[in-house]
Parts: C-alpha cells; sequence; structure tokens
C-alpha cells in the first residue's frame, strides 16, 4: 500500500530518508533493537519482533534444546499474529483518510501495548514471562502489519535480512548503484544502536526499565509524527 485514498502525501515508494515517516520508522528499528534484546535475554529466548527467529527457536525447543520455551514462543507467535490482523483492519478503517491518523494511531497503539507490558514487568519482574510475552509480541504484530501496509522500501523496522542482502546485491561491488545503500546502513545501524542499550539494560536492570524506555521512545514518536494533512 503505497498510499491511501484521499491522501495529499508523497507516496511512500518515493520517500526520501529525512522524511517524517522515514524518521519514524528508523526509529521504530531501533525500539526493535530493544525489544529483541528484553524478550531474548530477560524473556526466556524469546523473539516478539521477528517471527523468522521464533519460528527457528520453537524448532530448538522441541528438539529439547535447553534454555528455549515451547509455549513461550507460541504465546509470542499467537500474539504477534493477532496484532497483524488489528493492524489489517486498522488499515480498513482508514483507508479513505489521509496516512498520518493511521499512522499515528498504529504508533499509539504501540506506545499503549509496550505501556502495559512495563507495567505489568514492574509489578511481576516478568514471572512469569507470558503476559509480557503475549503483550510485546502484540504491540509488534500491530507495527509489522502496519509497516508491511505502508510498504516504504527498506523500512521494514524489524527483519534485516533482505535489506542487507540487497544491500550487498545493489552494492558497486556487485554492479549495481548503490542507490539506497544510505537508507539500508542507517536501517542496520538503527537495530544495533537499539540492541546494545537493550542488552545492557536488560543484563544490570531487568526488564521493567528498558521496556520503560522502549514505552517512551515509541510514545514520542507518536507524539511528534507530522506530515502535511
Amino acid at each position: 500500500m503505497t498510499t491511501h485514498r484521499g491522501s495529499r502525501s508523497v507516496p511512500t515508494a518515493r520517500i526520501g530518508n529525512r522524511h517524517p515517516l522515514s524518521l519514524v520508522l528508523i526509529t521504530l528499528t531501533a525500539v526493535s533493537g530493544l525489544v529483541d534484546a528484553i524478550c531474548y535475554l530477560g524473556l526466556g529466548h524469546v523473539f516478539t519482533a521477528n517471527m523468522t527467529g521464533n519460528v527457528v527457536v520453537i524448532g530448538f525447543a522441541l528438539a529439547g534444546a535447553p534454555g528455549f520455551s515451547v509455549i513461550g514462543s507460541l504465546v509470542s507467535l499467537a500474539a504477534f499474529l493477532a496484532g497483524a490482523v488489528a493492524a489489517g483492519r486498522l488499515a480498513l478503517v482508514f483507508r479513505d483518510r489521509h496516512r498520518v491518523p493511521w499512522v499515528r494511531t498504529a504508533v499509539w497503539g504501540e506506545a499503549v501495548l509496550l505501556g502495559i507490558a512495563t507495567a505489568v514487568a514492574f509489578a511481576t519482574d516478568g514471572t512469569p514471562p507470558y503476559p509480557v510475552i503475549a503483550l510485546v509480541a502484540l504491540a509488534m504484530g500491530l507495527r509489522n502489519g502496519t509497516v508491511g501496509k505502508l510498504a516504504v522500501p527498506d523500512m521494514t523496522t524489524t527483519v534485516l535480512t533482505r535489506t542487507l542482502a540487497a544491500l550487498a546485491a545493489d552494492s558497486r561491488l556487485a554492479g549495481g548503484t548503490d542507490d539506497r545503500s544510505v537508507r539500508r546502513v542507517i536501517a542496520v545501524v538503527a537495530m544495533v544502536a537499539g540492541a546494545v542499550p537493550g542488552a545492557w539494560l536488560v543484563l544490570h536492570h531487568g526488564i521493567a526499565w528498558p521496556l520503560l524506555l522502549t514505552t517512551a521512545i515509541v510514545t514520542a514518536a507518536a507524539i511528534g509524527y507530522r506530515e502535511g494533512e
């Protein structure tokens, strides 16, 4: 989905790296690094943003590998799918309106879900982990479903496999034009920039404080997002 009917905004396929929507998606990419650090290191080796990794983890757990949880991964997968369904419904609600209220609503939804997860984490210290896993995965499903429909090139916010492959395949070394290399590198750097403090906070302070940080960042993104409406 490149733009909504009735939108006067720039089609998503043509937005630049400094466009407000690009800046929001870069911010959310950094949040994904935080989220993966929180959930993998603090909630039993479960992914909530990266479902490829989560499905692989389910395989590890089914094979009896120590330290992996079938239940936690299945909870994450189910909640993620529910969030993606909600994203599809939300896109239908806003299909005849400008892009901004749609994106803002989705980002606010993510912020609220992360805020609830933060409150639960402070109250329970993530024990048992399943409520926090479900809430965070629901938020990530809502975001992934929305980002998928936005279809901004090289801005998936949660996975970098195709981004890295495209970065190499389109490079001058491979005979390409390198025309989107800056955006792709920014996405990689943003993910790492979120993962590093996320891992440090989990290792030294548990899961609640880094979850609070993710909530604050996503809330700021929702408040700050503006385009011509």
